[in-house]
């Protein structure tokens, strides 16, 4: 049995609400999605909050894992990268709409629009990820994969090659099949042009 038919097997055994197979899928997989989230913010504090949070998400959705989309690992990095994000993001907002405070100015307080948490914004947001989500499932297992460890983990040919363990010009072959694939579905879609 493979480590990822291990982490499979955890991830089946947490959707049932198995405390003991958190556990054991914290243990195998904690080091590493640490490591995800600290190279992305560059502070351990920030990374070890991330990967608190992405825990609890795991424990409240595993049973929406679907082992036909992604390895149970490529789903973990996934959230652990997304609340890294979110968490970047928050950052960001906060300090582009820091200002210095003048009693006398009476727009001081004025806090200007954010067009992404719009309705507008938010639905063209979710179509966008509906869009992606379709492109991806379209997608060979073996090239949401490899495009998963370059974009994820940010692994160069090599890399994959080794972590899939395949010839590096199949491994790269999946990279550029799998976005020359996904290029051409979301253009049919109307995303990106």
């Amino acid at each position: 049995m493979t480590a990822a038919d291990d982490l499979s097997t955890l991830m089946a055994r947490v959707a049932l609400r198995d405390r003991a197979a958190f556990a054991g899928m914290y243990r195998a997989t904690s080091a590493h999605l640490l490591g995800v989230a600290f190279r992305m913010l560059n502070n351990r504090e920030r990374a070890e909050e991330v990967l608190q949070e992405a825990f609890v998400n795991v424990w409240n959705g595993a049973h929406g894992y679907n082992p036909h989309v992604a390895t149970p690992m490529t789903w973990l990095i996934n959230i652990v990268r997304n609340k890294a994000i979110d968490l970047l993001r928050a950052g960001a907002g906060e300090r582009r709409h820091a200002v210095a405070l003048d009693d006398d100015d009476p727009t001081v307080l004025q806090v200007p629009a954010d067009d992404a948490l719009e309705p507008q914004g938010m639905l063209e947001a979710s179509l966008l990820h509906a869009h992606i989500d379709a492109c991806m499932a379209a997608l060979s297992a073996q090239q949401r994969q490899a495009l998963a460890l370059a974009y994820y983990r940010g692994l160069v040919h090599s890399e994959i090659a080794l972590q899939m363990g395949a010839p590096l010009g199949t491994a790269k072959a999946w990279v550029w099949r799998g976005l020359d694939k996904l290029k051409e579905c979301l253009s049919a879609r109307g995303v990106g042009a």
